[in-house]
């Protein structure tokens, strides 16, 4: 026979639960029953009264120790022999929610990338119950400690445990993640337990190299020397480990800059090379940033150097020296020339003032120059009858501190106007010429001696009879020689004729002069005393020429050793004397030939001075024909590729 109890556990201790008697059909004492218990550890039976059925509870039960208990109950008469029953009493313990939700650790720790994707799980926690029931049932959650920004980051399922990312996870913004989690039974009087997780968040290298530059000083005198620091730049990597270490470089790397490392993270920009503002005025250069990670990332920014200038160049001129020609006659004032020098240094290391050397010879009163245009104007009309040459240094002169300077030689030709006439020699009209007859044709009676103090085409001269006086006479074209064009007899005797001679020279426009030449015609019996007259004459006309030669000579001579001990280079007015190089011909100048080139017709008379011009500029034949640069010389002259400049 069995008998159920329920009992809630964690009932105190001396509660009593009455159980049902046993019968007996005997009486009296047959029948009078006692109840004995088993023993047991959490029952008795009422101690005081045997006969009573009272079940008493010592010790409180629990169900999670022991959920159900069995007993025997044995009930005892009081007959002879004595009989007894028993019955068994199954006591269920009824469970109370005295069990804590327990973790199996109270100390969870999870590795995540922080490139973890959202949604992923990171740990599924389980939490156990002894009770049973609702009791037994537990819902997750987060601490109320935990930060608000964390559950943005993080969620757990409440029935399952599960925790999984929700949001973006940022080694370099929070590298460990500390979650305090509960878990709570659904009981009437909910219990709760709690353990901890920790997620720690592994670096990947997410993060790209920042660059930042932390001083520049520019723009960069070109003078700065190897070694001078141009710019303190700073790298930095959020990423961990070697994800955040950086190297930094150059490019290009043939720049004249170098990259050093100072300290961790610290680099100084320097100067590698010697520097050019007027070669490269700035440098555009990267400096670029990488990590060592996988994959390794980089990030560069870009730097402009400007180079500022010194005055480390003085001004040029295009050309050592210049050839200028200058027609006389000028109108004073006039510009004849423009120098021009470049410098290659900026602002004012590069503005040019101009001037004159007057070093040696005063040209105040002949050449000028524009001081900021470079040009030069001629102070007064230049006569190349006076002057034939200007040489001179024009400098130009920077505005840097300290300034530099550079310098050029002028040359100024004073180029021929044909504004003289030609002069006859007053010897050739004043004195009379006998001429004895009977002579034969061709014969030479005098000579018309001109002379033109301009040069070139414009001194070179030319004879005609003007028409009115031919009769017998002729007069070379260029020797100026007057002869007889047919014999002449004792019928002209003592006839006084008058030669009428043109001197014309060449140039343009072409000017004149006459010259008129008396011839007496006498026989050989009058002639003789007026011989003999004349040679006096000729004998004292020698004699002082040849005086006058000898003196110019030694005077030539002490001026020729004179100068050798001056420079080799006058700087002024003087004589054509050298060489010079010009856009028109070659010019060559001396004023100690006399004498004529082969090649050109013995008519045209010696010149004591003598220039020789090969011209690049077209000539014309005496027909007025282009002829190849050649002048044609007329009657026996040969082409000849040369002027003939007298002066």
């Amino acid at each position: 026979m069995e008998q159920i109890l329920s009992i809630a556990e964690l009932i105190t201790s001396g509660i009593r639960f009455a159980l049902e008697r046993a019968s007996d059909a005997d009486i009296g004492t047959n029948a009078l029953l006692t109840y004995k218990l088993s023993p047991n550890n959490h029952f008795r039976n009422n101690e005081d009264d045997s006969k009573s059925v009272v079940l008493v509870l010592k010790v409180p039960l629990d169900r999670e120790e022991s959920p159900v208990h069995y007993l025997v109950l044995t009930a005892t008469d009081g007959g002879e022999p004595k009989l007894t029953g028993t019955v068994q009493l199954v006591i269920n313990v009824l469970d109370v929610n005295d069990n804590p939700p327990v973790f199996n650790q109270s100390v969870y720790r999870v590795k995540l990338l922080e490139n973890t994707a959202s949604g992923s799980l990171v740990i599924t926690l389980n939490a156990t119950d002894l009770d049973e029931g609702i009791n037994r049932e537990i819902s997750y959650f987060f601490s109320n400690k935990v930060p608000l920004q964390v559950t943005k980051l993080f969620s757990i399922n409440s029935d399952t445990g599960e925790i999984r990312v929700i949001g973006k996870l940022d080694y370099e913004d929070i590298n460990c993640y500390e979650l305090q989690i509960v878990a709570e039974d659904k009981g009437s009087s909910p219990l709760s337990g709690h353990c901890d997780v920790f997620v720690d968040v592994l670096d990947v290298n997410d993060n790209i190299p920042e660059i930042f530059v932390n001083s520049l000083s520019v723009p960069l005198p070109e003078d700065s020397t190897p070694g001078t620091v141009v710019a303190i730049i700073s790298a930095a990597d959020k990423d961990s480990g070697i994800n955040g270490q950086v190297t930094c470089v150059l490019q290009p790397s043939e720049l004249p800059f170098k990259i050093e490392s100072t300290f961790k993270n610290y680099y100084s920009l320097i100067v590698g090379g010697l520097l050019d503002r007027e070669q490269v005025a700035e440098y555009r250069m990267i400096v670029a940033v990488e990590d060592q990670g996988v994959p390794r990332l980089s990030s560069s920014l870009t730097l402009l150097v400007p180079i500022s200038d010194i005055n480390d160049n003085a001004p040029a001129f295009p050309q050592p020296s210049y050839t200028v020609f200058v027609k006389e006659n000028n109108p004073p004032g006039a510009h004849i020339f423009t120098v021009s020098a470049s410098d290659s240094d900026i602002a004012e290391n590069a503005l040019i003032t101009y001037w004159i050397d007057e070093n040696l010879w005063p040209l105040s009163s002949y050449i000028s120059v524009h001081s900021e245009s470079g040009k030069l104007y001629a102070l007064q009309s230049l006569d190349y009858e006076e002057l034939k040459l200007l040489e001179f240094q024009v400098r130009a002169k920077d505005a840097g501190m300290p300034s530099l300077c550079g310098n050029a030689t002028v040359q100024v030709f004073v180029m021929d106007e044909n504004d003289n006439a030609p002069s006859v020699s007053r010897s050739s009209e004043e004195n009379m010429i006998l001429v004895m007859v009977p002579v034969m044709p061709g014969h030479i009676v005098g000579k018309i001696h001109a002379l033109d103090v301009d040069s070139g085409y414009n001194a070179w001269l030319s004879y005609e009879l003007v028409e009115e006086s031919h009769g017998p006479w002729t007069v070379g074209q260029y020797s100026g020689e007057v002869s007889t064009k047919y014999p002449l007899d004792e019928s002209e005797e003592s006839k006084i004729q008058s030669v009428l001679v043109l001197v014309k020279d060449h140039g343009k426009p072409q000017l004149s002069a006459t010259a008129t030449l008396s011839v007496s015609l006498v026989t050989r019996d009058n002639f003789v005393p007026l011989v003999d007259s004349i040679n006096i004459y000729l004998i004292i006309a020698i004699c002082s020429v040849s005086s006058l030669f000898l003196l110019a000579t030694l005077i030539y001579v002490a001026l020729r050793c004179h100068c050798k001990a001056k420079e080799s280079m006058v700087y002024g007015p003087g004589m054509a004397t050298l060489v010079c190089a010009s856009e028109v011909g070659s010019w060559s100048y001396s004023n100690r030939h006399s004498h004529i080139l082969a090649g050109v017709s013995t008519e045209a008379g010696a010149k004591s001075d003598l220039m020789i011009f090969s011209p690049n500029i077209p000539v014309f034949a005496n027909n007025g024909e282009l002829r190849n640069g050649t002048e044609l010389i007329p009657d026996t002259a040969k082409e000849v590729s040369f002027w003939f400049w007298s002066f």
